[in-house]
């Protein structure tokens, strides 16, 4: 299956891997949380060729995570996140977690310290109605409303 064509797929995990589904965009991401703003900015941070940066920026900006705006002083264009943009920063922040735990033997190679205290910032899986921290053991997938829709839209377009 083409990444393309699982955009159609009714999961909320599989439709977002179009956008995050290589290393560059998840890379490019992190750099704009890290301040960087410039085409030539990223491209000299990330090694990464002049095309596939356009497409991968291109694709963020299609997709309202990024926005496209001339700089506040200079000529130049920057790349900035949007709101939803601003939302991936979990994501981020949980794959920083799993590879402080199994890909950093010596130990975590950046603290993400919180600004007004001497704590760290983590991802927190919880229920939310109780508030209880949960596992994966404790998680049950269900139809969602999503789903459900999905599919009496495609027995409504068998009937046809």
């Amino acid at each position: 299956m083409r990444y393309e064509e699982l955009a159609d797929v009714p999961c909320s995990i599989t439709r977002p891997l179009v956008i995050f589904g290589d290393r560059w965009t998840l890379l490019i991401l992190k750099s704009c949380f890290s301040g960087i703003r410039r085409f030539n900015a990223f491209q000299s941070a990330l090694g990464i060729s002049r095309s596939r940066l356009q497409d991968r920026l291109d694709r963020l900006i299609d997709n309202g995570i990024l926005v496209k705006q001339k700089a506040a002083v200079g000529a130049h264009e920057e790349y900035r996140l949007t709101p939803k943009g601003h939302d991936i920063y979990p994501i981020l922040l949980a794959i920083r977690d799993w590879g402080d735990t199994y890909m950093a033997p010596e130990g975590p190679p950046v603290r993400y310290g919180h600004r007004d205290c001497p704590g760290e910032a983590h991802i927190r899986l919880e229920c939310d109605s109780c508030g209880t921290e949960l596992t994966a053991r404790e998680v049950i997938p269900e139809p969602g409303p999503g789903l459900l829709g999905a599919a009496g839209a495609e027995a409504a377009g068998r009937t046809r």
